[in-house]
């Protein structure tokens, strides 16, 4: 049997469209030979340089949300491994996301429960000077290089036929397909991103996330 075809999807557990696409990425899983290898990234690294310049809502949303639950995902990845940013990534967007919790403490503290790992992981949470900081950096720029910073999360990268990564941003996705439908967009979407010179497909886009099939 051949090897399943490794992708990597880099996230931040406060985007609701992130979300979306992890889980229309976990059902084409289950159809293609594929398997996610999960990573961080974080909207606050990414636009803390241009911080200024974002509608005040943004700015609160940033300054306020964003670090608390990337810190803590990153230290459970530094600590524990990459195999629990997977389950981790998975109690916290339930929490933030489907349950309607928002990205809380008492919803990091519950998520953290969830996958089985420790609770004091929670104390990295508020941590200004975090530990891990250098570690979360890397991996952002890891994966905001392989797309340009004009995007933002997720991140996705698969092989591409020549051997060199092929890397987008994207899809977004509301609701999450499921099935052949799922692995139809998948497919799509590679083949859109192997053409040389490829750059954007956009349609309008006329409400929020969908969570009701998830």
């Amino acid at each position: 049997m051949s090897e399943k075809t490794p992708v990597d999807f880099w996230f931040d557990p406060l985007c609701p469209w992130a979300w979306m696409t992890s889980r229309w990425v976990l059902e084409v899983e289950k159809v293609r030979d594929i398997e996610v290898r999960w990573h961080v990234m974080s909207l606050a690294v990414l636009n803390e340089d241009k911080i200024d310049e974002l509608p005040e809502e943004y700015r609160d949303m940033l300054a306020t949300k964003a670090w608390k639950p990337v810190r803590v995902v990153t230290a459970a990845w530094q600590k524990h491994g990459a195999d629990v940013l997977g389950p981790l990534y998975t109690a916290l967007g339930t929490r933030f996301h489907n349950n309607g919790e928002g990205p809380t403490l008492e919803a990091i503290a519950g998520a953290l429960a969830d996958a089985g790992l420790p609770a004091d992981l929670i104390d990295y949470a508020d941590q200004e000077d975090f530990e891990f900081d250098a570690e979360l950096r890397a991996s952002h720029k890891e994966g905001i290089e392989k797309v340009g910073q004009d995007v933002g999360t997720p991140v996705i990268a698969v092989p591409g036929p020549d051997g060199e990564q092929i890397a987008f941003f994207g899809p977004v996705v509301t609701p999450a397909p499921k099935g052949e439908e799922a692995a139809r967009l998948w497919d799509g979407t590679l083949a859109v991103a192997s053409v040389p010179g490829f750059y954007e497909l956009k349609r309008t886009r006329t409400k929020g996330p969908d969570f009701s099939n998830l």
